[in-house]
């Protein structure tokens, strides 16, 4: 079996992978799109992307073209605690405050503001693809004084030296990973990290109907349906247009979930299943 992620190798979406799935071989991809698009070509069985970020918010990319460009259902979530280091070359290792240029993915970045502010104020931030992208910009070219910011398997991977390790600002950061596939994927309840179940969906709106997301809210509460997010993208099809995804904590049931789909439809929504999956916290 074969997973497609967000590389190159050392990624936190890489970590992902190498523990939920240590007997599959990992593919990296450049972009989000590219591992998609990978299971919809057959290169992979499987991929593993971000969706969401605790400090960042979701990953647009991803819900855009999950929902416009493929159709693949989510079939299980992972979450990862994020914990992001300074890391320069070994040649650097004693002059590392020396640092003119530091590169991270724009996620990185904005989760270590208050350690940048502090110690490299005025020093340009470049954004890479991804955080192991960084580090492995910083191997090919020892003669720079620049640094990266990334995971601690991203340094042992491009033999990078990390000089101040935790340098994000809130120790409590994750992201949610989410699993896509065509064919469906056993993942078992006997899983050591699994969490639980939840249930995404997608609702578009009706045009010109007063007080219709009130009523999407109410098709769960009075069915006491725990919602663990709403959230808003355009529709891309003009300025008002929206959908919204929805996250239900619960597995796809015979009675409540349907309910309020059905209930939803009536008032002349639109509502997609994007997937009923299991959830796995990895420490």
């Amino acid at each position: 079996m074969k997973v497609g992620y967000l590389g190159p190798k050392a990624t936190f979406t890489d970590i992902a992978v190498r523990k939920m799935f240590p007997e599959y071989t990992g593919v990296p991809y450049l972009t989000i799109p590219e591992c998609m698009d990978a299971v919809v070509l057959g290169e992979v069985d499987l991929a593993v992307v971000p969706l969401e970020n605790a400090l960042e918010g979701s990953v647009n990319i991803t819900l855009d073209y999950l929902v416009h460009e493929v159709d693949l259902p989510i079939l299980g979530e992972i979450n990862v605690p994020i914990r992001q280091h300074f890391m320069v070359h070994p040649d650097h290792k004693d002059t590392w405050k020396e640092t003119n240029r530091i590169l991270s993915h724009t996620h990185a970045i904005a989760q270590c503001h208050k350690f940048l502010h502090s110690e490299f104020k005025g020093v340009f931030c470049e954004n890479t693809t991804s955080t192991a992208a960084a580090a492995q910009y910083i191997q090919q070219h020892p003669e720079i004084k620049a640094a990266a910011i990334a995971n601690d398997l991203a340094a042992e991977e491009y033999g990078l030296t990390i000089v101040k390790p935790d340098i994000h600002d809130i120790s409590f950061n994750h992201t949610r990973f989410i699993i896509l596939a065509k064919k469906t994927l056993a993942l078992s309840e006997d899983h050591p990290h699994f969490h639980g179940y939840k249930t995404t969906i997608m609702v578009t709106l009706p045009a010109d109907h007063p007080g219709v997301l009130h009523q999407v809210l109410s098709a769960f509460a009075w069915r006491k349906l725990n919602l663990s997010k709403i959230e808003s993208r355009p529709m891309k099809t003009g300025l008002g247009n929206y959908f919204f995804i929805i996250d239900i904590e619960m597995k796809v049931d015979d009675v409540l979930i349907p309910g309020a789909m059905q209930e939803l439809e009536a008032v002349g929504c639109n509502v997609t299943l994007l997937g009923s999956y299991p959830s796995y916290n990895l420490k």
